[in-house]
């Protein structure tokens, strides 16, 4: 490029000196000093462009690189919007499952105050139904001749089976009949209540002399609580609110090795259970 100039600048002086004709040394030197001050100046600007053009280089491949830059934060920008709009709907659906189940647990909780509302009051009802049955058969309670015992919603009475039937027997006893009656009486009033008249035996086998009657404890346990369900009908207690069933020796309250123990097992159990217990225990039983 340089020489190139030279050429041009040559070929100007050539044509110069052939139109004015010959000119004066000085002259020809002053005009010389001139075109070589104006190539010195224009190599000077040419170094300069070069390095402007040099420095933008440099500021184009810096911008490109930021560009780059900006675009690969441009898109991690974009997928964790993507991402914060996925946890937004998630964060969402989180809050209306936890709404759901936060007036689910409400719902729940109201119902287990209903329940215990519910439980206070029918034991508070049981309690002074139990008070009621212990002072109605407060006499029979201090003679031993049963035992009125309470366990959580239901109502037991224990009776000993020689008050009601001879051994090996399920006819009731007179001396049993009044006592009977008397319970018969005070169950009257709880018409909320089913009744259920259990037989139980202690273990000894029954003998061979009864057998063809009751060939095992069973029979006869059996046929002891249908004897009293039979009598507390006649003293006016509704047959539908009444259960009759034997244990036989299978259900003990003291061990059958010792004489006062066997005595404690043969006895009849009269509980008094809530009608709604008693019928959804039926309606699963189907």
């Amino acid at each position: 490029m340089m020489k190139q100039d030279l050429r041009v600048i040559g070929a100007v002086l050539a044509v110069t000196l052939a139109a004015g004709g010959c000119v004066t040394k000085s002259t020809y030197e002053k005009l010389e000093t001139e075109k070589n001050q104006e190539i010195a100046a224009l190599q000077t600007e040419r170094r300069a462009l070069q390095q402007q053009r040099a420095e933008l280089q440099q500021q184009i491949e810096a911008l490109e690189s930021q560009r780059d830059a900006l675009d690969l934060q441009k898109a991690a920008l974009e997928r964790d919007s993507v991402a914060l709009q996925t946890r937004v709907g998630l964060l969402g659906q989180e809050r209306a499952s936890l709404e759901q189940q936060q007036a689910q647990l409400k719902k729940q909780v109201e119902a287990l105050e209903q329940q215990k509302t519910q439980l206070l009051t029918s034991s508070r009802q049981t309690q002074a139904q139990y008070d009621s049955l212990v002072r109605n058969l407060t006499d029979e309670v201090k003679k031993g001749q049963l035992q009125v015992r309470r366990y959580k919603d239901m109502l037991t009475v224990d009776v000993a089976e020689q008050l009601f039937f001879d051994s090996g027997q399920a006819n009731l006893k007179d001396s049993g009949k009044e006592v009977l009656k008397k319970v018969g009486d005070a169950l009257k009033a709880y018409d909320d209540k089913v009744i259920r008249i259990v037989g139980h035996t202690d273990n000894v086998p029954i003998a061979k002399s009864l057998q063809k009657v009751f060939p095992s404890n069973w029979e006869l346990s059996v046929a002891r609580a249908t004897t009293v369900v039979r009598y507390l009908q006649e003293v006016g207690i509704p047959p539908e609110r009444m259960i009759a069933s034997g244990r036989a020796e299978y259900a003990p309250v003291a061990p059958n090795d010792t004489a006062d123990g066997r005595k404690k097992n043969r006895r009849i159990e009269i509980t008094l259970i809530d009608r709604n217990l008693v019928q959804e225990v039926t309606q699963a039983a189907k």
